[in-house]
């Protein structure tokens, strides 16, 4: 079965950094496109970033050159490092998985930007 599962989240001030993160199991994550959507009140879902089975890694512009995704193949777990949050960071964040026509989801974690 597999099991993906966010940590992480919480309540920070604007300019302030957090770090979310995701462990797997069932899956290997190397083998894996990993992805970071997140969903604010109202909005759709939105990919954030990306890291490929190759190790690139690509993101939405509204976070280039503040959020950076990485994975650690030893601990089987993808984060994603968030600098400079801004209130519309503000969303929940679930950590995404697919390979071929296989996909699977987390149950997101609660990103809060506010002073």
């Amino acid at each position: 079965q597999v099991q993906l599962v966010e940590s992480g989240g919480g309540l920070v001030q604007p300019g302030g950094s957090l770090r979310v993160s995701c462990a797997a199991s069932g899956i290997i994550v190397s083998l894996y496109d990993m992805n970071w959507y997140r969903q604010a009140p109202g909005n759709q879902r939105e990919l954030v970033a990306t890291i490929t089975s190759g190790g690139s890694t690509n993101y939405v512009d509204s976070v280039k050159g503040r959020f950076t995704i990485s994975r650690d193949n030893a601990k089987n777990t993808v984060s994603l490092q968030m600098d400079s949050l801004k209130p519309e960071d503000t969303a929940v964040y679930y950590c995404h998985a697919e390979r071929y026509l296989r996909n699977y989801w987390g149950q997101g974690t609660q990103v809060t930007v506010s002073s």
